[in-house]
């Protein structure tokens, strides 16, 4: 297919790491990669009319993806999360409330980006504020019945509930979520006990759900259909931090899906991005042209 469009739906904000600031947010990192990874990328949120936020433009200029959707607002900060690593490198966040993304306003030009997507990917935190959870519902309303709307879980402090996760999967056609969320997910959603892949293949019965993909670091992935379960390994790598792997994945199974690639491979090449990503400091490292999307 042409180049496909691909664009991040929710929080755009900072971690900031032992190691200095670095730019994210789940579906600010899912346009990152996407960009990277060949697609023609957008992000739909907000930023603060700060420094932050101007440091925000300027990175998504420089990593080519597209912004016109990114609203900039006067009365809200910039967001940022305080981010450490416990003994395995694994993050934990704690969240700056009241933040721009959580006022992300409806405009013709998140319209404009829903209509012309062929995959959306969308999660809970941004959810937390009724303005963005309002915009969020109403920008995938907007897409086209062929898109792929994926709910990426990305569980977050007490920033959920039953209520979030059972409307966001209504809404979507696809979710991706790790061996963590899956039985928090099960518990909300009334799944019943039973190995991981019977429980994804439960979700898409349930949700009529076109895929569901459970993420599980070091022991790759599982990747589940209405007619198919594909388990991955994932390649060895040393790991400086796992910040922005699940993101690497998501949006090069997105991208492997639009290609209209075997699920096999795409399943292996998500894997191989993801286990890169580990391998670097921060969220968006910069791909290897060998990990790249061509066409």
């Amino acid at each position: 297919m042409a180049r496909p469009v691909v664009a991040g739906l929710g929080e755009a904000l900072w971690d900031v790491l032992p190691d200095g600031d670095h730019f994210g947010g789940a579906p600010a990192n899912v346009a990152l990669h996407a960009a990277a990874l060949g697609a023609e990328a957008w992000l739909i949120s907000a930023v603060g009319r700060d420094e932050r936020g101007a440091a925000a433009l300027v990175l998504l200029d420089s990593a080519g993806v597209q912004r016109g959707a990114v609203a900039e607002l006067p009365d809200h900060p910039t967001g940022f999360v305080r981010v450490s690593l416990d003994a395995s490198g694994h993050p934990v966040y704690d969240i700056a409330s009241q933040s721009a993304w959580d006022y992300m306003p409806w405009s013709r030009a998140v319209q404009q980006v829903a209509e012309r997507a062929n995959a959306i990917a969308f999660g809970s935190l941004a959810q937390r504020s009724p303005v963005s959870r309002a915009t969020i519902r109403r920008a995938l309303a907007a897409t086209r019945d062929t898109v792929w709307r994926l709910f990426d879980v990305n569980l977050r402090q007490s920033y959920y509930d039953a209520g979030v996760l059972t409307t966001s999967l209504q809404l979507a056609n696809a979710v991706k979520l790790n061996d963590e969320e899956l039985p928090v997910v099960a518990r909300l959603c009334g799944l019943a006990t039973a190995p991981p892949a019977d429980q994804l293949r439960a979700l898409c019965d349930r949700y009529e759900l076109k895929l569901a993909a459970l993420t599980r670091g070091a022991c790759g992935s599982v990747l589940v259909t209405p007619d198919r379960v594909c388990e991955s390994t994932a390649p060895p790598t040393v790991v400086a931090d796992t910040v922005g792997a699940g993101d690497a994945f998501t949006a090069a199974l997105l991208i492997g899906i639009l290609a209209g690639r075997p699920l096999d491979e795409v399943s292996r090449h998500a894997n191989a991005v993801a286990s890169y990503v580990c391998s670097q400091p921060g969220a968006t490292p910069p791909i290897p042209e060998t990990l790249r999307w061509t066409g």
